[in-house]
């Protein structure tokens, strides 16, 4: 099972340290108990209890901290940083959103040239610091194109600070606050695209920096916070010009990643949540296991969440192996953001119908996924801003395929130091990616077999029917193409890890029936758009299929689900 299980936590770790956090994190929560989890999500306590933890075993300063700055065991390392996310998240988001947060406002640090500023950020992660982005602005949101902050020139390498940023995490309490503005005076005056944007760091402690408000009813602290005045030196500067743009992008597709992992912990303890409640509920005389409709939505759920899991896990992979010649990573982040988190918000969905009213029951874990599941989709950009960035790779995807190195499963201990040096971001139409036929051709199964066929006739529909420029500019119809485009990504990678990972023949091809039906569905919506040809339409009928009914195969992998039960409950 590649599902986590905090009972019975038997991964394989590379080195003793990895193992140590993982299990200690575990055993915190584990010993903080479900009602007290509970408790103070409904009252909404800062979590300083964890954040003491972390700070005594030092986690976030381990895990985040780049080995050059660190001790022997710290790293930046994408493979446990993975499992890390997902632990966080299984037991509630605002612990993970702290992290997230954390990691955020770190990569502009990371990825400057500012020695003195990387060396205080290591000693400040040590001492259990955190950290915030400031990136969003009430007004204009993720637009850096039209950021207010201003950095204004008062002197010989002296500025002052002046503007707010809105939707903050950790904007009350960060260590440091990695800063994205313009300056009054543009560093590279050439440059009149870029030559005035500027990162620097400040102190949400500073006389200067004042915290608004908390934005956001939760158990995290969400903040708006302003600017007066702020003083800033070359000292604090982080990065100018282009460097910063660059900056900003980069640390956003680092850590879009960690946003499909906290899907996948939230998921995972609501799938342990709803098979324990309705194993165990008898209605009419039968146990609820035994509708078929349960039985159908709790398979669907699983195979939607194991599919989630091997996706991210291969991403992670390709993450660790980038290069300034291989960035296939962008693409594939991308989509663990906006593909993994929607998919978590269907994996809640059907359980919700299995736990019925159940799930808004304050004792449950579930009553918190329910809202949590639903704001992973909409950070770090949002889905539709994540589907215009994809989009740009169909035509290298699908026509223009180069042979490349084959990328194993990357799970040693080495820090990703790649990620903190991924060049400019520009050029995404000159990444190429290795042919997704040839890896749909080393296997066959039936409704494998059907989705094949499906991705055939999509691929005519791209050479046959391409979409005019009216259509190209009209994004409620190339998002549509997008999600078709999209299936095809996601089944490929999962293709290729599931062999690595022991999954079954059963639960693959169980993957592929809902591949198939979520196929037929975006393609059939592409087909109503008002704006789709009669060409266009013709061809994308022929998308529409049936999955392969097989019943053996289905209670195979439902055998598999039930077995589940009683496997996982956390403690009270």
């Amino acid at each position: 099972m590649v599902l986590l299980d905090p009972n019975n936590h038997t991964r394989k770790y590379p080195d003793q340290a990895s193992k140590e956090i993982m299990e200690r994190t575990i055993q915190f929560f584990e010993n903080k108990g479900k009602i007290k989890l509970k408790n103070d999500d409904h009252a909404m306590v800062w979590y300083q209890d964890f954040l003491d933890y972390v700070k005594q075993e030092e986690i976030f300063y381990k895990l985040l901290t780049p080995t050059e700055y660190g001790k022997k065991d710290c790293r930046w390392d994408t493979w446990r940083n993975m499992e890390f996310n997902e632990i966080l998240a299984f037991y509630g988001l605002h612990y993970w959103y702290t992290w997230q947060v954390t990691a955020l406002g770190l990569g502009p640090i990371w990825m400057s040239k500012n020695e003195d500023v990387k060396r205080k950020a290591a000693q400040l992660l040590k001492e259990g610091g955190v950290f915030a982005f400031g990136l969003s602005e009430k007004e204009h949101g993720a637009d850096i194109y039209s950021s207010e902050m201003l950095l204004k020139t008062v002197g010989d390498e002296k500025y002052e600070a002046i503007g707010s940023k809105y939707y903050i995490g950790n904007g009350n309490v960060a260590s440091l606050v990695s800063i994205f503005g313009k300056t009054d005076t543009p560093t590279d005056p050439e440059d009149t695209k870029y030559g005035d944007y500027v990162f620097f760091v400040a102190d949400t402690q500073h006389e200067k920096y004042e915290c608004v408000r908390d934005l956001v009813a939760v158990q995290s602290y969400v903040a708006e916070y302003k600017l007066n005045d702020y003083p800033i030196s070359n000292d604090e500067i982080l990065s100018t010009g282009r460097d910063a743009w660059d900056c900003t992008l980069n640390t956003v597709n680092l850590c879009k990643y960690n946003l499909g992992w906290a899907s996948i912990g939230i998921c995972t303890h609501s799938f342990y949540e709803a098979i324990n409640h309705a194993a165990n509920r008898n209605l009419y005389g039968s146990w609820v296991t035994d509708f078929s409709h349960i039985r159908q939505l709790l398979v669907d759920a699983y195979t939607r969440l194991t599919a989630m899991k091997l996706f991210a896990m291969r991403a992670g992979d390709y993450m660790r192996s980038a290069s300034l010649e291989d960035r296939r990573y962008i693409l594939y982040n991308s989509l663990v953001k906006m593909k993994v988190t929607s998919e978590g918000e269907k994996v809640i969905d059907h359980l919700w119908d299995v736990i019925a009213a159940r799930g808004f029951e304050a004792e449950t874990y579930f009553s918190a996924a329910t809202r949590d599941i639903r704001a992973l989709p909409k950070l770090e950009g949002t889905v539709h801003v994540n589907m215009a960035q994809i989009i740009k790779f169909m035509p290298a995807y699908f026509f223009m395929p180069e042979d490349g190195p084959e990328v194993p499963t990357v799970d040693i201990p080495q820090h990703d130091a790649f990620m903190f040096n991924q060049g400019p971001t520009r050029g995404a139409g000159l990444i190429r990616f290795h042919d997704y036929r040839k890896t749909y051709k080393s296997i066959s199964l039936p409704n494998l077999d059907i989705f094949k066929e499906q991705v055939q006739v999509f691929n005519q529909f791209m050479a046959e029917a391409t979409p005019d420029d009216e259509q190209g500019s009209d994004l409620d119809f190339i998002l549509n193409a997008g999600e078709l485009f999209s299936l095809v990504v996601y089944g490929q990678l999962i293709i290729e890890n599931a062999k690595k990972h022991d999954v079954g023949d059963s639960v693959l091809d169980q993957i592929f029936d809902f591949m198939v039906r979520d196929f037929s569905r975006y393609a059939l919506q592409l087909h109503s758009k008002p704006s789709s040809t009669e060409k266009q339409q013709e061809i994308l009928l022929k998308c529409i299929r049936k999955p392969n009914v097989d019943s053996d195969r289905f209670l195979k992998v439902w055998d598999e689900v039930y077995s589940l039960k009683g496997r996982y409950e956390m403690k009270q």
